[in-house]
């Protein structure tokens, strides 16, 4: 997709546009960010009927001005889709949803979304079983030579649960039982309590980021570099890039003796469970290890639509 350039539209949401970006750069496409947002929060309850009517009008939302010739709209989360729609048409190009647009008219160009979704069936419908994530190492850590490592990724809480701050203590002296010989890498999230950031102070580590203190991103360094990743199942878009990344061995951390099985987060995990691409913690370790090719997920179903 070299040569083309995407309009995205960010509706304020880091995990939303971060996603459409992770798609341009997954085709290897130019994108300029605008941020739109409708006039009143009324005017969203309205937009839904309009686009099942067909009407689209761009005096219902605000964004900056668009100018330049685009090969696609491309956007992700509700506040977006209809602004999507509508300056797709104005541009004459292409429209494309990121997550399954509920509410809406299905009828984008492309739809990517995940396919725990439960998603229809649709030729522009594009099922993938995980985030639209892109991964990029920054070199936040380096191995030494003839050392190995294991990495530690602590979230925070989430729609999906609350850490516990004694089960993950008991969860990380078993993880540097089982490796004595490999150094630790570890990091916490924007979302991590400060209890667990206190708990996890009393563990020694080759390099330890405490979001709190050091706001820097070492996840890409650390999956490219770690025999095995471990990480809170809070995330799934921390989930999605270690899946979808490195050769590291995955194992997921419960945040609570069982996972609720209903809940599309834990159909989530158990996808990818089954897919070897994960392992869930239990005391021992898996080998869940295969990993995921959006790129060729993409190559091999959009040629047609652009």
């Amino acid at each position: 997709m070299k040569g083309k350039r995407f309009l995205i539209l960010s509706d304020g949401k880091p995990g939303h546009v971060s996603q459409s970006i992770a798609f341009a750069k997954h085709l290897g496409s130019e994108y300029e960010v605008n941020a739109v947002r409708f006039k009143k929060p009324v005017i969203k309850a309205f937009s839904y009927l309009f686009g099942r009517l067909g009407i689209y009008s761009p005096y219902l939302f605000e964004t900056e001005k668009v100018e330049g010739v685009y090969s696609a709209v491309v956007s992700a989360g509700s506040g977006t889709y209809y602004a999507n729609k509508t300056l797709a048409k104005q541009l004459g190009c292409k429209s494309v949803a990121i997550m399954l647009p509920r509410g809406y008219r299905l009828d984008f160009d492309l739809i990517v979304a995940q396919q725990h979704d439960n998603l229809p069936a649709g030729d522009n419908i594009i099922s993938i079983p995980i985030n639209v994530t892109y991964v990029e190492p920054q070199r936040v850590v380096v191995p030494r030579a003839g050392e190995k490592y294991i990495a530690l990724i602590v979230g925070g809480d989430s729609q999906h649960g609350q850490l516990d701050v004694s089960l993950l203590q008991e969860q990380v002296k078993k993880i540097f039982s089982l490796f004595p010989k490999h150094k630790v890498w570890m990091t916490t999230s924007p979302r991590t309590p400060k209890a667990i950031e206190v708990m996890l102070q009393s563990f020694n580590y080759e390099r330890a980021v405490y979001f709190s203190q050091e706001p820097i991103n070492p996840i890409p360094d650390y999956l490219q570099h770690s025999d095995y990743v471990f990480l809170t199942a809070d995330s799934s878009s921390m989930i999605s890039e270690a899946v979808s990344f490195g050769k590291s061995c995955v194992e997921v951390l419960p945040l609570s003796e069982s996972i609720r099985h209903q809940d599309k987060f834990a159909k989530l995990i158990t996808l990818l469970s089954e897919m070897n691409c994960l392992h869930l913690f239990d005391g021992s370790c898996g080998t869940g290890k295969e990993k995921i090719s959006l790129v060729d997920l993409f190559k091999q179903q959009i040629n047609e639509t652009f």
